[in-house]
Order: structure tokens, then sequence, then C-alpha cells
């Protein structure tokens, strides 16, 4: 099971107040929906890993992604093979745009690990904002530019390091 979130707490502290057939309830319902999510987190993490058999065969794909693929950047190579692509760091209007070198760092770390978005390192910036780039990128079709650029293997993961 998930451990308890704060909501989840509350609820429960509420339901000391109720009477015992509501509090029997209330706890039932908490070990049920916790359970529930539980299942529910495996399945998204089975289906996200199913989606990335697009850049690497299952079987090469590592069980515990977050601990294994390790936080690093687009080397300079990379990094001069795919600027011209991108556009304008300064848009024509609006504030400036976070850096693309560090978004696209960390778009690949989560292509590369089948990590979860949320699971992204703080170094390559704000997870959502990888996120919303990495869809804008795609609807646009600039992704696909991005890959042919760096090479199919860019967006492979990063084979596990013994221990």
């Amino acid at each position: 099971m998930i451990p308890l979130s704060v909501p989840e707490v509350r609820r429960l502290v509420l339901a000391h107040a109720a009477t015992p057939a509501t509090q029997a309830f209330l706890l039932d319902w908490s070990r049920f929906r916790r359970a529930h999510q539980a299942v529910a987190q495996r399945c998204h993490v089975t289906r996200r890993r199913q989606e990335h058999a697009l850049w690497a065969p299952p079987a090469v794909i590592p069980s515990a992604p977050s601990a294994q693929a390790p936080a690093t950047g687009l080397t300079d190579v990379e990094w001069e093979r795919v600027r011209a692509l991108l556009p304008p760091q300064q848009p024509a209007v609006g504030r400036r745009r976070h850096d693309h070198r560090t978004v696209l760092g960390g778009i690949l770390w989560v292509l590369r690990s089948a990590a979860p978005w949320r699971e992204m390192p703080v170094e390559f910036g704000k997870w959502n904002t990888a996120y919303v780039r990495y869809r804008l990128w795609r609807e646009q079709g600039l992704w696909q530019r991005i890959i042919e650029a760096l090479g199919a293997e860019a967006a492979l993961p990063v084979p596990a390091r013994p221990p």
C-alpha cells in the first residue's frame, strides 16, 4: 500500500469523532483506497515502460529506473547538433523561456530511465516544464527531428552500473 497522504490522515482523525459503524466504514475505505492506488501506480509504471518500448526493447529497461539512471545532461557535442533546431531562447513577446539545454537534458533523462516525470532530478528544473515542452515539441514535429539529430541511441536507457 502507499503511505498515508495529509488529506487521508485528516479524514482518519475526523473519523474518530464518528459512530463506531462509521469509523469501521471509513477505516475499511481508507485501506481499500490505498491498496487501489498502489495497484494503479504499478499499472501506470508498467504502461510507461510499454510506451517507451519505441526507444528501447523492454528487456533493456531497468527495473528501478530512478536509482540506476545517472542524472547527466547533454554533452557539448549533442547540444551543438540540436541547438539550431530549437526555437529562440528569447521569444519575440513575453518572458524568457527556461534554458533549452537543461530542459532537454531532463526530457532525455525521463526517456532513458522510463521513470515518471515527477521523479526527474531537480537539476533539470521543474518536471512540469520539461513535460509541457516535450508535449509541445512532439505536437509540432520538432521532437522527431531532435531524436534524428541526436541519434536513436540518445533516448535509450543508460545501462545499470554493477554495485
